[in-house]
């Protein structure tokens, strides 16, 4: 009796199939809400506080730059000055974001793996970019650099400072997204792979890279905004000559200063959008190399 309950009860609990013969389909609950009203309280704040940091100024630059109307948009961007002025930003942006990668995973690795003499010292002056003014990090590297330089080397007024000021300003993030990762892989797994005959390459590849990726592209896409945005220290070090080693952020700021808010507006869209893009490529080169390894 109690079987042929049990059979009854699964037979009933079976989807019926229609009529063309085809198997029914189950129906997929839909998640409830599990949001206590104190978290949804706390939701709220983090979503106003949000909203009044991030979403509304972007909201307002893109507003600005559309009341200049598409002719005004257009204009500014295909004025000379400004179109070199963002094509020498994100070209330099970009080739210190890529050394960045390389030089910020070496350091990182050695700050690690490596015991030397003066390692805490250097864990704490990696830190110094991010504590020192900009204006102040220009003003250091010109009377290195400048043209009273005491290492012989002039880069100071030509489109080397402006890379050079960029590595400078953008070397600490890479380092500081990759540095707790590597401390929490253990050796062991690496140990093991290297007992059952995997190179040193195999090894990085399938088993570091992987776990690596995300902490890098985090760092990469952190030290590209940060590099495409940076003033400060551009301002003493690259001479700002218009066509040359004038940035977007000069450029932006020649236009305020003479009251077209609008065409300052369209340059700063055009970089939150370039920004955009670069996060989006590199979530998903994240994601593919991720998933391979």
């Amino acid at each position: 009796m109690t079987s042929a309950l049990s059979g009854a009860t699964i037979d009933a609990a079976r989807p019926a199939p229609d009529p063309g013969g085809r198997p029914g389909r189950v129906r997929r609950s839909k998640p409830r809400n599990t949001l206590t009203p104190g978290a949804g309280l706390g939701l709220g704040i983090a979503m106003l506080w949000f909203s009044l940091l991030v979403l509304v100024p972007l909201s307002a630059i893109v507003a600005t730059a559309a009341a200049g109307g598409w002719e005004n948009y257009l204009n500014v961007l295909q004025d000379p000055q400004t179109w070199n002025a963002l094509k020498l930003t994100v070209t330099q942006a970009a080739l210190v974001t890529l050394i960045n990668v390389v030089m910020g995973t070496v350091i990182a690795w050695v700050l690690v793996r490596d015991r030397f003499p003066g390692k805490a010292i250097m864990n704490v002056i990696i830190d110094i970019p991010f504590a020192l003014p900009t204006v102040v990090a220009g003003l250091v590297l010109l009377a290195l650099y400048g043209p009273n330089s005491p290492i012989g080397v002039h880069w100071a007024f030509t489109s080397k400072s402006v890379a050079l000021a960029l590595a400078f300003v953008t070397l600490p993030f890479v380092v500081r997204a990759v540095q707790p990762v590597l401390e929490e892989l253990e050796a062991d797994v690496e140990e093991a792979a290297a007992s059952l005959g995997a190179n040193r390459w195999t090894i990085f590849r399938r088993i570091l890279l992987p776990s690596l990726v995300p902490a890098i592209t985090a760092g990469a896409a952190l030290s590209f905004a940060r590099a495409i945005s940076e003033y400060g220290s551009l301002v003493l070090l690259s001479g700002n000559r218009p066509n040359e080693t004038e940035v977007a952020s000069v450029r932006m700021l020649s236009f305020i200063e003479n009251g077209s808010y609008a065409s300052a507006a369209a340059i700063a869209s055009v970089m939150l959008a370039v920004a955009l893009f670069v996060i989006v490529v590199l979530d998903i080169v994240q994601r593919r190399v991720s998933r391979r390894g």
